[in-house]
């Protein structure tokens, strides 16, 4: 059965077109009702055909990846030759980033006006949040989701946009409550002055898009936006918000009762193999009072202080452009590790 399923996927990857994916995944799920005798099978392949969408897609989205204890680094840095015409939001929306993540790699260049010809590294390589890995998973000062497959050991991942300054997305712990297409907009008492409305039907003018997610947290959810440019941003009202393309995906991963956790994780610290990686971010909220401090005590809990050399850690903190960087070793009976510093960016 492994064989022939390989087989199949590989001939999907190969063959088939986004709307042939839609439509073999849908027949799989009749199938799944029908044939309760091989549900199992089906719903792995249901499963396997969700991540390939996300890969094979005709907008490129930073997909799915399998994951492990000694795994916890995942995708690959890309390269990308600014064309004209081309901004920055183009670019980060074509390889699945949000605007952050090229703005704080790249903060000097013109975002509306980059060089053509320049080419670029497109930071498509994350290190997994420090969670229980089970369900959704919003880091803020990153500015993205995680959605986390415990059983298959495989998570996807997307930017999103999260709340302004004054409107900050709380850190919190629930659950998916609901599930809409096409949702009414009812305006919060506090914004009607704003919008001079009480509710905005589903259309082109809807903030919230074609989705929307209620999360257990009161009046927040997850959900589209008709403001693409919005996504890397701080930007809403406390809610989070996804790329069109994107939220349609997650729209069909998860269901009711889903767990959600929205976590403040700027410093990010990762094993992949016997390496030592870590990720830093903006304090966007103003949480962190010293963020060498919490720099220090994440890898103090982690046993690896002395594993990494002080001074790349304050390079890496001074920088904070949000990309993995490798730092170290593991040390292996009690000698000393091989490090290297935090070049390249």
């Amino acid at each position: 059965m492994n064989t022939r399923k390989k087989s199949f996927v590989s001939d999907i990857e190969q063959n088939q077109t986004f709307d042939e994916f839609i439509n073999i995944k849908n027949n799989l799920k009749k199938s799944y009702i029908a044939m309760p005798v091989n549900s199992h099978i089906l719903k792995v392949l249901i499963f396997v055909l969700s991540i390939l969408l996300i890969f094979c897609s005709q907008i490129t989205i930073a997909g799915g990846f399998s994951y492990n204890a000694d795994k916890m680094v995942v995708g690959s840095f890309r390269n990308h030759t600014v064309v004209p015409k081309e901004n920055l939001l183009d670019i980060a929306r074509k390889y699945g980033l949000g605007f952050n993540e090229i703005r704080i790699l790249y903060p000097k260049m013109d975002s509306w006006l980059p060089t053509p010809g320049r080419r670029l590294t497109i930071p498509t390589r994350w290190i997994l949040p420090s969670t229980k890995h089970y369900g959704l998973v919003i880091n803020l000062p990153e500015l993205r989701l995680y959605h986390f497959f415990p059983k298959y050991s495989m998570v996807t991942t997307f930017p999103v946009g999260i709340g302004d300054l004054g409107w900050e997305t709380p850190e919190v712990t629930g659950k998916v409550i609901h599930r809409q297409v096409d949702p009414t907009w009812v305006v919060p008492k506090s914004l009607r002055e704003k919008y001079k409305v009480a509710s905005i039907p589903p259309g082109p003018n809807n903030p919230l898009g074609k989705y929307w997610i209620g999360l257990s947290m009161d009046g927040y959810g997850i959900h589209g936006t008709n403001f693409p440019w919005g996504v890397g941003r701080l930007i809403s009202h406390g809610c989070i918000r996804l790329y069109p393309e994107h939220i349609s995906l997650l729209y069909n991963e998860v269901y009711v009762k889903t767990p959600v956790e929205i976590i403040y994780e700027p410093v990010k610290i990762g094993i992949l193999g016997d390496s030592i990686f870590m990720e830093v971010h903006p304090d966007i909220y103003g949480r962190i009072p010293d963020m060498y401090l919490h720099a220090k005590q994440r890898l103090m809990d982690l046993d690896l202080w002395n594993s990494v050399p002080v001074e790349t850690v304050k390079e890496i903190l001074r920088k904070r452009n949000g990309i993995p960087i490798h730092v170290g070793y593991l040390k292996k009976g009690g000698g000393a590790p091989f490090t290297v510093g935090a070049s390249g960016f």
